[in-house]
């Protein structure tokens, strides 16, 4: 999207006044008119991350049609983190970049679809191992599961949300031979189940571990090993 020289001298202008937090704002369209509208970064960190005040977001969006998403990089160039890939994925928005105090602009636009599941990025609550598994039977079988709230860390806070999660997403444990789309849930370097892949036959499992790429790979070892449960879907969840 081409961007006038009055809303990017307006989103230039307002990560300096924030700096060295991040600004974030939204490009809003009112018939013919854009119009650059600032929002409050209410993130806990503010100086890495943005989270936009979601009054301000009701209030953009009540004024016109939300045509992007804008946030700042203080003392970082504009080249986008896999935070922001998948973020942008998600809102499909196109987003743009700003950095200050370079003064440079870039905008990324979402990818349509589910994201190929081999070399994703990890971003969690995103792109991790319950997506994987959450798209494998999207695209494999055209079956739409839950999307559980998950935050970062919940494996160290006793929140057990495989164990806890899974009837109500259609599966039943089972113990005889894998089949292809059976989900493997792994306990690893954790105290309680925290990992999931799906079985995609010929001994080879799809699965994303914390901060590595997604892949394929042989369904025997280490991840043998480390299996706590087997599951398989039964019914429960949306089939488009």
């Amino acid at each position: 999207m081409k961007l006038s020289k009055l809303i990017i001298t307006e989103i230039l202008s307002h990560a300096e006044q924030v700096y060295p937090y991040e600004a974030c704002g939204l490009i809003v369209q009112s018939g013919r008119k854009q119009r650059y509208v600032r929002c409050r970064n209410q993130a806990l960190e503010p100086e890495e991350h943005f989270t936009m005040n979601p009054e301000d977001y009701a209030e953009a969006e009540d004024s016109g049609t939300i045509i992007a998403i804008v946030h700042s990089h203080p003392d970082a160039t504009t080249q986008p983190s896999h935070v922001d890939l998948a973020e942008c994925d998600v809102s499909q928005l196109p987003w743009v970049i700003a950095s200050w105090p370079e003064g440079d602009i870039r905008t990324i636009l979402p990818t349509e679809g589910i994201k190929p599941l081999l070399g994703r990025p990890f971003v969690h609550g995103i792109w991790d191992c319950y997506a994987i598994v959450r798209d494998w039977y999207q695209l494999e079988r055209g079956i739409t599961l839950p999307n559980f709230e998950r935050s970062d860390g919940w494996w160290e806070r006793g929140e057990n949300l495989y164990l806890k999660n899974y009837a109500d997403a259609g599966g039943v444990a089972v113990n005889d031979a894998l089949q292809v789309g059976d989900v493997i849930i792994m306990q690893v370097r954790a105290s309680e189940p925290n990992h999931a892949a799906v079985y995609v036959g010929n001994g080879e499992m799809i699965h994303h571990m914390y901060n590595q790429l997604s892949q394929k790979v042989p369904y025997d070892g280490y991840w043998l090993d480390r299996t706590i449960i087997r599951l398989r879907y039964t019914g429960g969840a949306n089939v488009s």
